[in-house]
């Protein structure tokens, strides 16, 4: 198996007749998808996702692909493929359309109808091509098949992407429920098929590669449901990814069948199910679905509410209600469903808002106490299957942490696949398929680009840095003013903590250390402000380190007159 190596420099110039393939997210991590194809001078992009921020990076909002490598060749971007609707594939279009509004996006209707009304808080307008399972379309060189997958939203696609350099296969997320709720198998058919053809290159999703066996089906978790309704006293909140149709169509027809009425909850709730519902894909009763002003004329055993903030993301709807910071407020007896499966890295946010739950009364019911959730993704069962079906000549598992990468590249091993024709990369890895061989070549840019508010990319990791000192440890300020000629103190200095845990009046102590440290470098002809500051940061952090063992952010203010 190939890998990367820290001392990878730039690639070379893609050979003649070769295919690049260059991931910018989503590999090392759970999120931020999206992979670069290059065959003549022109690029395919696939997917294009967001990452969701954990609890070292205070502050923002969404992380994004680095687009660096493509500023310049924008122009060179034949489309964006989008496999399907979820934010960890479609988030970050509005930010790559923004370098270029006209970028076609080639998507199945449901993921188009969800990017486009995305795309329309963005004041942006793009140029679509909707396509099905078993469309052919040629996109500038690249002749592209679209293959049905199942997962945990509708009319999710795999790629195959045909080249003069070979066949290459991108399944994006998917899984082989054989008993689907929509009744849309994973396509093993056409898999089978491609197979035989020859995939030179398969990118395979690794999310579940470490799991044994087989996902369950959906509607495994009708049963749960049901038991769940048949028991709640007061009102069901229901907390679900704001795409996960699937799972909202059992929420709607386990209420339907013990006469709750449902109401949507959140802006992306309500617009995602919007959609859905207008183009087919969520079948609702008449007058079952209400709208969320209305519950107050219905007693609370005939409500359900579906809301966002099943991984705990700290403004969503169900923290807020965790943190009695929402117009709907818990009380004894609600029953709540977390109706998905933890994110790695928001084990401790979940949990968080789990526990301030059942402070305020309600039953919280989660994947760890009752079956609500399946995975979206396939098992390793699942993926031996798929790879005996596929025969790929080369193997590059995408889509998961590096335990998740390392364990799929195991699993295409067992089944055949040549370990020197598996690449194991990571963002920014280029690998060339030249010659039916895929290696890797060097390795560009692909850093993480922080959202913070209207701010792209202003946010770095020495911000983040400081953040975290701040949120840790808190600030300690200084200020002091100078005679600009000799360096000598003649005000202060005055000392002002916030957030160290440290009283003002302590600092005293510490007061004659910083005006002797200054009366010296007076003398030795010290007397530029930013020297100064140096050397009370230096006087005073060395204080608060001995005396009580905390490193606060010190900001030294010095004022000449």
């Amino acid at each position: 198996m190939s890998h990367p190596h820290p001392e990878l420099g730039a690639p070379p110039k893609l050979p003649k007749g070769g295919l690049r393939v260059t991931p910018l997210g989503g590999l090392g991590e759970i999120g931020r998808n999206m992979t670069v194809f290059e065959y003549g001078g022109r690029l395919l992009i696939v997917d294009c996702g967001v990452l969701f921020p954990e609890e070292e990076q205070p502050g923002i909002d969404l992380i994004l692909p680095d687009f660096t490598t493509l500023e310049n060749r924008l122009g060179d971007i034949e489309g964006v493929v989008l496999t399907h609707g979820h934010e960890d594939h479609i988030g970050g279009v509005p930010y790559l359309l923004r370098l270029k509004p006209d970028i076609p996006l080639i998507g199945s209707k449901l993921t188009l109808a969800l990017i486009e009304a995305k795309l329309q808080e963005h004041r942006i307008r793009p140029y679509t091509l909707e396509v099905a399972e078993g469309h052919r379309e040629r996109i500038g060189p690249f002749d592209c098949e679209f293959v049905a997958v199942n997962h945990s939203i509708p009319d999710a696609l795999a790629v195959a992407i045909r080249t003069p350099a070979g066949m290459a296969v991108h399944t994006g997320d998917f899984k082989m429920d054989q008993l689907p709720l929509d009744r849309r198998l994973t396509d093993l058919p056409t898999f089978a098929k491609l197979g035989e053809e020859g995939i030179d290159l398969l990118l395979a999703d690794s999310t579940n590669a470490e799991v044994p066996g087989f996902v369950p089906p959906e509607r495994d978790i009708t049963g749960v449901l049901r038991q769940v309704f048949a028991g709640a006293r007061k009102r069901v909140i229901v907390a679900s990814f704001a795409s996960h149709v699937h799972r909202i169509q059992q929420i709607l027809d386990t209420a339907h069948e013990y006469g709750r009425r449902v109401a949507f909850v959140g802006r992306s709730m309500v617009r995602n199910m919007g959609i859905a519902r207008e183009l087919g894909y969520l079948k609702a009763a008449p007058g079952l679905v209400v709208d969320v002003k209305t519950l107050d004329d219905l007693p609370d055993d005939e409500i359900v509410l579906v809301c966002t903030g099943s991984q705990g993301e700290p403004m969503a709807a169900l923290s807020r209600m965790a943190n009695r910071d929402h117009q709907i407020r818990i009380v004894q007896g609600d029953t709540v469903i977390l109706a998905s499966s933890l994110i790695p890295g928001n084990e401790n946010s979940v949990y968080r808002v789990i526990n301030g739950l059942t402070r305020w009364g309600a039953n919280v019911v989660h994947k760890g106490n009752a079956k609500v959730h399946v995975s979206g993704h396939a098992s390793a069962g699942e993926l031996l299957y798929f790879y005996n079906i596929c025969k790929p000549k080369n193997l590059m598992p995408v889509h998961g942490e590096w335990r998740h990468l390392r364990a799929n590249a195991e699993l295409g091993a067992l089944t055949g696949v040549p370990k020197d024709h598996i690449v194991i990369a990571e963002d920014g890895v280029v690998v060339d398929l030249v010659d039916g061989k895929a290696k890797i070549t060097g390795k560009v840019q692909a850093g993480y680009v922080y959202v913070d508010g209207l701010s792209v990319g202003d946010v770095d990791e020495t911000s983040l840095k400081d953040r975290r000192i701040l949120g840790d440890e808190g600030i300690v300020s200084v200020f002091v003013v100078v005679d600009s000629t000799t360096g000598k103190v003649v005000g202060g200095p005055h000392v002002q903590a916030r957030g160290s845990g440290i009283d003002d009046a302590a600092f005293a102590a510490v007061l004659p250390k910083i005006d002797e440290a200054i009366a010296r470098s007076a003398q030795d002809g010290v007397s530029e402000p930013h020297q100064i500051q140096q050397l009370i940061r230096r006087t005073l952090g060395k204080w608060v380190s001995d005396t009580y063992r905390r490193r606060p952010m010190i900001l030294p203010v010095v004022v000449e007159v």
